[in-house]
């Protein structure tokens, strides 16, 4: 029989104090209903006293499992029979070391300590940082990973000589006042290429903006590149977007946006419909470790955790969000540890081993689909470029630091020098291979720049089904200014 304490006349010096006497510390019963069961106990246990029914228990035991908990909680010293009066007395420190002493509470039981005792804000050891290559492309000794094929190995490699050389180009294309901005992904090539590399098509990728080496790996061509960073015709954003925000439905890859962390929050909803229908397959959030500083951020991760939503979100910790480095963002061990306050299981990887990082993702992949559950990667690397062509990071940080990371920690190199021992490289396939991509870069920008752009009403188009009276106002006042003041306007817009 279930023991009951209520409001009833019968027992009311003992709620006098209007305290449940609780290991400490001491709650008021009109705030929570708290229970401390060992089996479930339903409806229909509800217990009586004298005959009458009991409606608004406020704390209550189950009698199969707790009887010695209650006996040290209270000392009985009267009956509560027949209208006679109960005393109770508090719960005494001497009798507290027990572990049956639990506070049942949403998530999960809650055990209760006598000494009060604050949770440290830093563990005394950082979290270590997973990898499989030493700075000279060797295998570390007793290091576990999945060996990656020949195949796969050099395709990696190639993307991302690629993906370094579609950077340095197109950033001097902006130099020279082709294209209006770029930025490029010096330095972080090896967590483009190898997440790649260990994702499926099927995946749904919601990129930041250091995300192009994912497209690259997935068939978006040079020229499709080329297109969108000069806005042309055949650019699939129409010219709406700046330079560098890719995007394509046919590569699962969703459009970049400027504004740091929208894709987030999202990220949780679209994994969430994978999950409704039963997909095999993962969402891939990106951002950097500046977006860990927006509220988007914890809200995504919390909606994840909550929905049990199969999401992957990966954090370039680079180092510098613009000119705000870490260590002026945040005072906790970077970015792997705010997982487990939102209940995700985390790992840091070395991001400029490609190895590391590829094997890491692949088991991250497989625990988010299978389990459904999201996991954080943070991926320690170093962003070698300015931000972007509208920055210079020489002016915030010193150039030896810059050069340190281009040279002895350059993760192209590294992963070279693996590929190379394993005899799958040869310096002449290097030469042939740069020189390859090279031509096709400036071709593919001699097309696009040559390509119409896109005509006036494009401008307009794609944001609404139906046009609505205000932009059907503005395109007519546009095109009114334009024929007034053609000069002004660029004659190579169709109007």
């Amino acid at each position: 029989m279930a023991i009951w304490l209520s409001r009833s006349k019968k027992i009311a010096h003992l709620l006098k104090p209007k305290i449940a006497y609780f290991p400490q510390p001491k709650i008021a019963p009109s705030e929570f209903s708290y229970k401390i069961y060992e089996n479930h106990v339903n409806s229909s246990s509800f217990g009586t006293l004298s005959g009458e029914n009991i409606r608004s228990p406020h704390v209550f035991l189950d009698n199969s499992a707790t009887m010695s908990a209650l006996n040290r909680q209270w000392r009985r010293t009267e009956s509560t029979r027949a209208g006679e009066q109960v005393e109770t007395v508090p719960y005494s420190d001497d009798n507290y070391e027990d572990e049956n002493q639990a506070l049942d509470f949403p998530g999960g039981r809650v055990s209760f300590t006598h000494e009060m005792k604050f949770i440290s804000e830093a563990a005394d050891k950082r979290i270590p940082c997973y990898r499989v290559l030493s700075d000279d492309g060797y295998p570390i000794a007793g290091s576990r990973f999945e060996q990656v094929d020949k195949e796969t190995a050099v395709k990696m490699y190639k993307s991302m000589v690629t993906l370094q050389i579609m950077d340095n180009i197109f950033y001097e294309a902006q130099r020279q006042g082709r294209i209006s901005f770029y930025l490029t992904s010096t330095g972080e090539e090896a967590i483009n290429i190898a997440t790649a590399a260990a994702l499926t098509s099927d995946d749904v990728i919601l990129p930041q903006y250091r995300e192009p080496g994912i497209l690259l790996w997935r068939g978006f061509t040079l020229q499709e590149f080329a297109n969108q960073c000069f806005g042309n015709s055949a650019d699939y954003g129409k010219g709406k977007q700046m330079p560098i925000h890719y995007g394509s439905n046919k590569h699962n890859f969703f459009t970049i946006s400027s504004p740091i962390a929208t894709q987030l929050p999202q990220a949780a909803g679209v994994a969430y419909s994978l999950k409704m229908d039963k997909k095999e397959a993962c969402v891939v959030a990106f951002t950097g470790d500046g977006g860990t500083s927006e509220g988007d951020f914890h809200a995504g991760l919390n909606f994840a955790a909550v929905m049990d939503a199969p999401v992957l979100f990966i954090c370039r910790n680079n180092g510098w969000a613009i000119s705000t480095p870490i260590s002026e963002q945040f005072r906790s061990d970077g970015v792997v540890v705010k997982g487990q306050a939102y209940g995700i299981r985390s790992i840091r990887v070395d991001g400029n081993d490609a190895l590391a990082v590829y094997n890491t993702i692949r088991a991250a992949r497989e625990m988010v689909i299978h389990e459904q559950k999201p996991v954080l990667v943070e991926a320690l690397s170093y962003r070698v470029g300015h931000h972007s062509t509208s920055d210079d990071s020489t002016k915030y940080r010193p150039v030896d630091e810059i050069e340190h990371w281009k040279t002895a920690r350059n993760p192209l190199a590294r992963f070279r020098k693996w590929v190379h021992k394993n005899g799958w490289w040869t310096d002449d396939e290097e030469s042939e291979l740069r020189g390859s991509i090279r031509k096709q870069l400036l071709n593919a920008i001699q097309v696009a720049e040559k390509m119409e752009k896109p005509v006036l009403a494009e401008m307009f188009s794609d944001v609404y089904d139906d046009l609505p009276s205000n932009l059907h106002e503005q395109e007519k006042s546009l095109r009114e200014t334009i024929k007034r003041h053609r000069q002004d306007y660029p004659t190579d817009v169709p109007v």
